[in-house]
This record gives C-alpha cells, structure tokens and sequence, in this order.
C-alpha cells in the first residue's frame, strides 16, 4: 500500500537534507508540493532571523530587506514571536498591520509563514506565497507546521 500523500511529502523532505544544499532542496520540494510560487527559509540566530534559502526570481530589492528580520517584525518576525502561522489572504491589500511594504513590494498576493518549532523552541521560519489570492486549509496549515519541525531539527542539529 502506498504512503499517505501528507507521509510521502515529509519523507520526501527529509531526504532532502541528503543534498548538496538542503534547505534550498527543502523550499524546493515545499514550493512543489503547495504549488507555491516563492518562498524563505529563516534561521534564528542571536534574536534576528537569518535567511538561509530563497526561491529564485525574488527581486534584489525584496532580498535587500529580508537578509535579517528582527523578531516580532513583518510576517516572518511576528510568526516566530507568537509562536504561531502568520497568513495574508491578499499580502497587497491586506490592514492587518502583520504585512510590512517588503513583502507588498513582491506582488505576490496569497501567503503563509510557519514557525519552526523543535522541542517547544523557534528555530526560524518558513514562509511561501503565491501570485493569486490563497487561504491555506487547515489541514496545509499543519502541514506546512510538520515541515517546519523537520526544518527545525536540522537547525537544532546543526548547533551541536
């Protein structure tokens, strides 16, 4: 019997941390298996997240901006503060006050940023979005949550 789609995509992930660069093959394998168009990956590191892995495209200007967020700041930083995903149905006309200009100035519209979380602790964050209007369901929401875990591991493991 074939694995569960949801156990295949993990499975699939963790292989990733084999490759050459393995958070970028771990954003590639999310932005496949979500049919995002972008997305980050964060480290945490001395209170600022560090970006670690990129989709490609993103504007010189955008990555300017997203090289180190503090925590508590923009999607990405208040999504590790409340420990807790931080979504933006439409990131271009959304007054929720989570949506700083950098992540307007993408043009991307529907996205979603998940902390990774290892043994109760933000390790960073992982963010994806898409060009149209996107409300992730709940069962992609914890999902993005369990990649987020694995993510997290390998930080956690990566400190000793």
């Amino acid at each position: 019997m074939a694995a569960p789609p949801d156990a295949a995509f993990l499975a699939r992930l963790s292989a990733a941390r084999a490759e050459p660069d393995p958070l970028e093959a771990a954003l590639a394998q999310v932005l496949a298996h979500f049919r995002a168009e972008s997305g980050t990956i964060h480290e945490l590191e001395n209170g600022e997240l560090r970006l670690r892995a990129h989709s490609r495209g993103m504007p010189p200007a955008v990555l300017a901006v997203i090289r180190v967020i503090p925590v508590g700041k923009g999607m990405a930083g208040l999504c590790v503060e409340r420990r807790e995903p931080v979504t933006a149905c439409n990131l271009q006309t959304d007054t929720s006050g989570d949506v700083r200009p950098g992540a307007r100035a993408t043009g991307l519209l529907g996205s979603i940023v998940v902390p990774m979380m290892d043994a109760g602790e933000p390790r960073g964050a992982l963010g994806i979005a898409n060009r149209e209007e996107r409300v992730f369901s709940p069962a992609e929401v914890e999902l993005l949550l369990s990649a987020g875990r694995v993510l997290a591991g390998w930080v956690a493991a990566s400190r000793g």
